[in-house]
């Protein structure tokens, strides 16, 4: 069954496309944290970060660098760019269907991403436990 972003990329439901090549589209979401929050998509059916092959990812995420400076170009009042993922249900992941987040900051935006840490809570060894485990599997 398609999903919003397989009707967008047919052209059965309009939007505000900024960017279109074969394998990746760019347009406007239209909750727009901030003026500019745009959208990244695959064309083809990629659920989430985990389902990317290599092409796919190479093809689509080499697109983040080039949207945010156009993104960042396009008016002088923005002094930054976050760049997000919700990846499954679990994360936040409202449409199953991959999509990056490029959300402009402006001086008082009051969006904030960065409100949070749990440092407190790890010593040295829990952080080397932590990163053995992910590096063991890198070698899978």
């Amino acid at each position: 069954m398609p999903d919003i972003f397989d009707k967008i990329i047919a052209g059965d439901v309009p939007s505000f496309k900024i960017y279109e090549d074969d394998d990746a589209l760019a347009f406007l979401d239209l909750s727009q944290i901030t003026p500019g929050h745009t959208l990244l998509i695959p064309k083809n059916d990629v659920t989430d970060i985990f389902d990317y092959d290599d092409e796919t990812a190479a093809k689509v995420l080499s697109k983040l660098p080039i949207i945010a400076r156009a993104i960042r170009a396009s008016n002088p009042d923005i002094i930054g760019i976050n760049i997000f993922s919700n990846n499954g249900t679990g994360a936040g992941q409202v449409v199953p269907h991959s999509h990056f987040h490029i959300v402009p900051r402006y001086k008082d935006d009051d969006f904030n991403i960065t409100e949070f840490s749990n440092a407190d809570l790890y010593d040295t060894d829990k952080y080397q436990t932590i990163a053995d485990s992910i590096i063991e599997k890198l070698e899978d």
